[in-house]
């Protein structure tokens, strides 16, 4: 149901609804919050705007689409793709219609340092990804999956884990992508939350089931330019619609001093921290970022990330500050649920034409994201799963485009079933990103060190997991020597993130020696104040326990693998198929070309 009730049609394709007044203090800015007006579009006009883009989608689709699809080129278009293409694509996947909400939650909860902080450190780890991405690109240049480089350097246990948290979080995206949806129909339709959910989610599927990554990189293409144009018209109409400087200048007092500070304390350990921690997590976890590293020309990976870090840095940070706008002019979120404010905010300060500019604008973004986390789900279950779980080498082409096709359709409906739950974005996503964190450090590890085997990476993470869910949840009282013992961790988790970002771009003797001063520098100020932030307290141990385990055991194993080993074992399933059946280890036989190294 909607928020407000059946709202009736008007004429002029709008409806005009108060917004409830928030209590002002003694000598605070009255705006006249009581005028300000929904604006909402006809029925007719929602469903004719959906149609329209997800029907252009589904025609710009048709246009790559072919009969017998190549199995490698609906995964990863093959290796092949440009630097315009891929730029847009990592930009439009990163840019999602949660990162427009989180940022306005952020910025509505914690004043100006909010969407700075949400939109600068996820700027941040795209541009932290590349150096990585390119060492990823260097042992598996043929490569479809993360996780399909972990069975090649470790085994099926590996893999399993890392494909399973890819599952898990592509859903959990996808969710949130149509809670998004189901947000903006209702807020600026008279159609109900439910029915936004529903037309998002198989629009989305309806263009991308048939050719896969390559119609969710050339979709994108044309969303981007729609959001980014979007976003360039938006931001400022919004703005001098509320007041303008005007209502900036006497609106500051609703701020209380933390929200008003560019450094604010607050905002950085509640939200900052957290959240840096856990998109860093995002960027070496998530399948939708390592299928763009393989999609990707190896020689552009760097420009692409940097376009894509710049793009999304100042999008992301502008439409956030139109939460700190609806802070300043007295606007409470519509229903209590601060999903709402950003479409609220459209709704109150625009017109009827840039109401459809925003709505295509939000719809574009979560629908890029949504055909990525699709993409990624059914390169997972076609490479993963089914080639090396169930073909056992002996793969059919056929059968594993419609394993992909299939998990699309499964994705879908359990993505718009759980969208109805309405959970919190902004908690969601830092929840998520910092589950991830078990797997960082391991991951990265195995890339770089001989010595790292499948039980260190496998007792690493559970390990780690275990006690991140502890700690998120408080099982435990944190206090005492418990407490002590977790502060510990999540020491060495912020020394380990920081000389991880520096290990990446400046070698391994500066990422030690980063990591360890970090250790140092931090260990006076997190003993006996961290256990009164258990959010970010639980994501730091997550890097800690998964380093520290993962570091002791491979210490102390006799492993000197041989990374040469990955590109062998990982393939182009259509040479593959066309050289035979692999052999027990997971590698085909070795082709001529592979005999000339």
């Amino acid at each position: 149901m909607h928020p407000f009730g059946r709202l009736p049609s008007a004429p002029d394709c709008r409806v005009l609804r108060p917004i409830k007044p928030q209590r002002l203090r003694p000598g605070s800015f009255h705006l006249p919050v009581a005028d300000l007006t929904f604006y909402q579009l006809q029925t007719s006009t929602v469903i004719l705007l959906m149609l329209a883009f997800y029907g252009g989608t589904f025609l710009l689709s048709t246009r790559i689409g072919r009969k017998n699809e190549n199995v490698d080129g609906y995964m990863t278009s093959s290796g092949k793709v440009g630097f315009g293409v891929s730029a847009a694509s990592m930009t439009a996947t990163w840019i999602w219609a949660a990162s427009f909400y989180a940022a306005a939650t952020s910025g509505y909860k914690y004043g100006i340092s909010g969407p700075i902080h949400y939109g600068l450190w996820g700027a941040l780890m795209i541009l932290f990804i590349y150096p990585f991405g390119r060492r990823f690109r260097e042992v598996a240049p043929e490569a479809h999956t993360l996780a399909e480089i972990m069975h090649a350097r470790h085994g099926r246990s590996s893999q399993l884990i890392l494909a399973g948290s890819n599952i898990a979080g592509s859903v959990i995206s996808l969710m949130a992508n149509f809670t998004a949806a189901g947000a903006l129909v209702a807020m600026l339709s008279p159609l109900d939350f439910v029915h936004g959910v529903m037309i998002a989610g198989i629009g989305t599927l309806s263009y991308t089931l048939w050719s896969g990554f390559r119609a969710s990189i050339m979709t994108d293409v044309i969303q981007v330019a729609a959001m980014l144009g979007a976003a360039a018209l938006i931001i400022p109409l919004v703005f001098f619609s509320a007041g303008g400087i005007d209502a900036v200048a006497q609106g500051w007092d609703r701020l209380s001093a933390e929200q008003a500070s560019m450094f604010s304390k607050t905002a950085f350990l509640e939200q900052g921290a957290p959240y840096f921690v856990a998109v860093l997590a995002y960027a070496i976890g998530n399948q939708t970022i390592a299928q763009r590293l393989f999609a990707v020309r190896e020689d552009l990976i760097k420009p692409t990330f940097i376009t894509a870090t710049i793009s999304y840095g100042a999008t992301v940070i502008g439409l956030g500050m139109l939460g700190v706008v609806a802070l300043m002019v007295g606007i409470e979120p519509s229903g209590g649920d601060h999903n709402n404010l950003i479409p609220q905010m459209a709704s109150s300060y625009l017109g009827p034409v840039m109401i459809g500019v925003f709505f295509i604008m939000v719809i574009g973004s979560l629908s890029s994201t949504a055909d990525s986390d699709l993409s990624a789900l059914s390169s997972i279950m076609m490479t993963d799963i089914y080639g090396k779980n169930l073909a056992r080498g002996r793969v059919n082409p056929a059968t594993m485009l419609w394993v992909g096709r299939i998990t699309m359709i499964v994705a879908t409906t359990a993505g718009l079933i759980f969208a109805s739950f309405r959970i919190d974005i902004l908690s969601l996503l830092v929840f998520v990103g910092a589950l991830w964190g078990s797997i960082v450090f391991p991951v990265i590890a195995s890339f770089y060190w001989k010595k790292v085997n499948n039980r260190a990476f496998t007792t690493a993470v559970l390990v780690s997991l275990v006690a991140f869910t502890v700690a998120r949840f408080e099982l435990l009282p944190i206090v005492g020597t418990y407490a002590v013992v977790l502060e510990l961790f999540a020491t060495v988790g912020a020394g380990v993130v920081l000389g991880l970002m520096t290990f990446g771009f400046f070698g391994k003797r500066a990422g030690l020696t980063v990591g360890a001063l970090a250790i140092l520098a931090l260990a006076p100020f997190t003993f006996g104040f961290l256990r009164d932030y258990p959010v970010l307290l639980s994501s730091l141990n997550a890097y800690g326990v998964s380093t520290v385990v993962c570091t002791l055991l491979s210490v102390r194993s006799d492993e000197d693998f041989d990374f040469d080993l990955i590109a062998k074992r990982v393939r182009n399933f259509d040479d593959r198929d066309q050289a035979g059946p692999a052999d027990d280890a997971g590698a085909p036989p070795v082709l001529a070309r592979e005999a000339t190294r």
